[in-house]
Formats: C-alpha cells, sequence, structure tokens
C-alpha cells in the first residue's frame, strides 16, 4: 500500500477549496482518504491555510510521499 500527501478538490465552480488529506497512490484525486490533514482556501488575494503539522510528520515517518503542490504549501 503506497500512500501519499495531496490535495483533493472540494467546493463549486469558481470557488475552489481544497484539503490535504492521505490516501493510497492509485485512488482519484476525489477519492476515498485515509485521513484529513488540513485545508487551504485561496479567495481574493487571501490565503486561508491550516495544516496539522504533527500528523504530516507522523505521515512521512510511516513513508508517505509528499506531492509538489503539498511540499510548497508546507515550506510557506
Amino acid at each position: 500500500m503506497s500512500l501519499v500527501i495531496r490535495l483533493t478538490k472540494k467546493g463549486k465552480k469558481g470557488e475552489a477549496k481544497y484539503r490535504l488529506v492521505v490516501s493510497e497512490k492509485r485512488q482519484r484525486r476525489d477519492g476515498r482518504s485515509v485521513e484529513e490533514l488540513g485545508h487551504y482556501h485561496k479567495y481574493l488575494g487571501k490565503t486561508d491555510k491550516k495544516i496539522n503539522s504533527e500528523r504530516v510528520e507522523y505521515w512521512i515517518s510511516k513513508g508517505a510521499q509528499i506531492s509538489a503542490t503539498v511540499r510548497k504549501l508546507i515550506e510557506s
């Protein structure tokens, strides 16, 4: 079982909201996830982001890979 930490898209058309989730690599982008780790929402020049860094570190220690977009979010 290969795990990846990535964004999943929620919200309505034109108002996209993203959730940071741990899911299996073979699952669809918006498919079933193992755990939700936070959220990210960019609107009108503002950014609302909340990431549970303890859980991110836990999943990385268990072998989960991080997508490039999530890596940028964590670093900023």
